[in-house]
């Protein structure tokens, strides 16, 4: 038998009587360790990640965060049934420019009237902080909110809001308070 790479009569052992390897058996064996060498990277890349579990101190964090885009995934789909669950029974809400809210058909009348067609809202946390407890915890975080109007260009507002997230009895996170404001110049000024 000859060793391709080397070209070397391995029946025999000698190393004297040598014969020409294969051009063709050099690219094969050189293309299937690419291959095997990209493959197994793959697989690293894909399955060699372990999973991360969050700290007993960062747990109440990651909740929050992953209910906030999930309420955020709600306003940009204008789910309002899926949206206004997210806040606690006795919730307040602090929008811009317009007056406290207290109740949850306030909340939906605000809404609704925000989340109208040509309008797009999302948000995004920046922060997030939990009190030692593990029940309560605020998000920072920004929000771009964008207006379609029949004529001229979209507008599009900016700014920054504030929700402090509370723990119920059931383990799920609701909103207690939420403000949000535009990092926009007040008009006329």
């Amino acid at each position: 038998m000859i060793d391709i790479i080397s070209g070397i009569d391995t029946d025999t052992g000698a190393t004297a009587s040598t014969k020409k390897g294969s051009k063709a058996g050099v690219w094969v064996a050189l293309f299937c360790l690419v291959a095997l060498g990209a493959g197994g990277a793959y697989w690293i890349k894909s399955h060699g990640q372990q999973a991360v579990v969050a700290s007993p101190e960062q747990q109440p964090m990651a909740a929050v965060k992953l209910a906030d885009a999930q309420w955020s995934k709600a306003a940009t789909a204008h789910d309002l049934a899926t949206l206004l669950p997210f806040y606690a029974d006795d919730a307040v809400s602090l929008p811009a420019n317009e007056e406290l809210l207290t109740n949850r058909s306030q909340m939906q009348k605000s809404w609704a009237g925000r989340l109208t067609p040509g309008v797009s809202v999302s948000w995004k946390p920046m922060y997030v902080e939990a009190a030692k407890s593990g029940d309560l915890a605020y998000i920072l975080g920004s929000y771009t909110m964008t207006t379609k109007v029949a004529k001229g260009k979209p507008v599009t507002d900016t700014g920054k809001y504030l929700a402090i997230w509370k723990k119920q009895a059931d383990g799920s996170w609701k909103v207690e308070a939420d403000t949000w404001n535009s990092d926009l110049p007040v008009k006329g000024k």
